[in-house]
């Protein structure tokens, strides 16, 4: 069983810059796949980032490049995405996942969610 818990979000102008977090619970991180996902209100959930059990390679959609980065730290088994220059449209509930799939881009290839983080970006 692994138990995921988000932190880092919350209320940024646009252009500003947030670091979540996603802290594990388990006893061998290392050997999960894990992703970012978000769901703004009234939209599906969709694909942010996804990052391999080593940390390399890594994943971001379209409308990510260029703006964050995905990274984790085996050792304090917790996953980062930096993301900068935010825009209002980057509002959204986002969620952490941990799957074992070397790096999966789809909701079904994950197996295990937090309870997500919300950021909120004002113009």
């Amino acid at each position: 069983q692994v138990q995921l818990v988000e932190s880092g979000g919350g209320l940024v102008q646009a252009g500003g810059s947030l670091r979540l977090s996603c802290a594990a619970s388990v006893r061998s991180f290392s050997a999960y796949g894990m992703g970012w996902f978000r769901q703004a209100p009234g939209k599906a959930r969709e694909f942010v980032a996804a990052i391999s059990r080593s940390g390399y390679p890594t994943s971001y959609a379209d409308y990510l490049q260029g703006r964050g980065t995905i990274s984790r730290d085996n050792v304090k088994n917790t996953m980062y995405l930096q993301m900068n220059s935010l825009k209002p449209e980057d509002t959204a509930v986002y969620f952490c996942a941990a799957g074992l799939a070397l790096l999966a881009v789809r909701e079904r290839e994950y197996m295990y969610w937090g309870q997500g983080t919300q950021v909120t970006v004002s113009s």
